[in-house]
């Protein structure tokens, strides 16, 4: 099945829309097949600004309406309590929340941006989105984040080549109850790194402070810019360590 074929079976739904490389391109895909998606993007704590701000512009250069619904996850002790199942929990509460919105607005379907590359066994969210039937036509339809990517620069998609961005949420280790001050304090802390030219990492929050994980390409940007990294860190953090396993993109 193609996602023309999908759109032509499923002329309308909403659609998770987080501003990232799947869920844009699904976004473009359904607009061109004449599907009447509408894109919505839930605002929880886990989700930074500049997650937000890709939507709007992304959706802006669609000429499509952007719909953001607020949630707070925080109040769910099954999320906040961070187990090893978090995303699980986290993905049933913002879904069917999702759902809610859809059927009251008469839409018959809600989907989201999974891709064929997603492995079903690495991500305990997915088993939370075939309980309640959230569609997936990019796993459907077999496209892979590579077949994605490739075809989101045929688009003149910008996110075409966007690093995956897991939920700020994983900067937490698990057992570590999730607050909303150390989500803030882990976006910011990543917001500092990105004004210094990094990109696609992840800062771990740590008793004494914080790790970070970059890709192997950019170890020798890490020396270059020690001095840099202290600055800015370190009124924030207390503690700066730099893992030296790299990061391996998971795309």
């Amino acid at each position: 099945m193609t996602l023309e074929q999908f759109f032509q079976d499923n002329p309308q739904g909403a659609l998770a829309f987080s501003g990232g490389v799947d869920s844009a391109f699904l976004l473009w895909a359904g607009l061109r097949a004449g599907a009447d998606l509408r894109p919505c993007f839930v605002k929880t704590p886990f989700q930074p600004q500049f997650e937000l701000e890709d939507s709007r512009r992304l959706c802006a250069w669609l000429g499509v309406a952007l719909t953001v619904i607020e949630l707070d996850v925080l109040d769910d002790p099954a999320v906040s309590s961070n187990p090893p199942d978090r995303c699980y929990h986290c993905k049933r509460r913002l879904f069917s929340h999702l759902i809610d919105w859809a059927a009251g607005a008469e839409l018959p379907l809600v989907l989201d941006g999974t891709n064929a590359s997603d492995d079903a066994g690495d991500r305990p969210g997915m088993r939370a989105l075939d309980e309640l039937g959230v569609r997936s036509p990019l796993r459907e339809c077999g496209l892979t984040k590579e077949r994605i990517r490739a075809l989101s620069r045929e688009a003149g998609l910008f996110t075409w080549n966007k690093p995956s961005y897991a939920c700020l949420a994983t900067r937490i280790p698990a057992g570590r109850a999730i607050t909303r001050a150390d989500l803030e304090l882990a976006e910011t802390g990543e917001a500092l790194l990105s004004g210094l030219g990094f990109r696609d990492f992840r800062l771990r929050l740590s008793p004494g402070g914080c790790r970070l994980q970059v890709a192997q390409g950019q170890l020798p940007l890490v020396l270059e810019r020690r001095a840099d990294i202290l600055a800015a860190l370190g009124p924030v953090f207390s503690e700066i360590v730099l893992d030296l396993k790299p990061r391996i993109p998971a795309d």
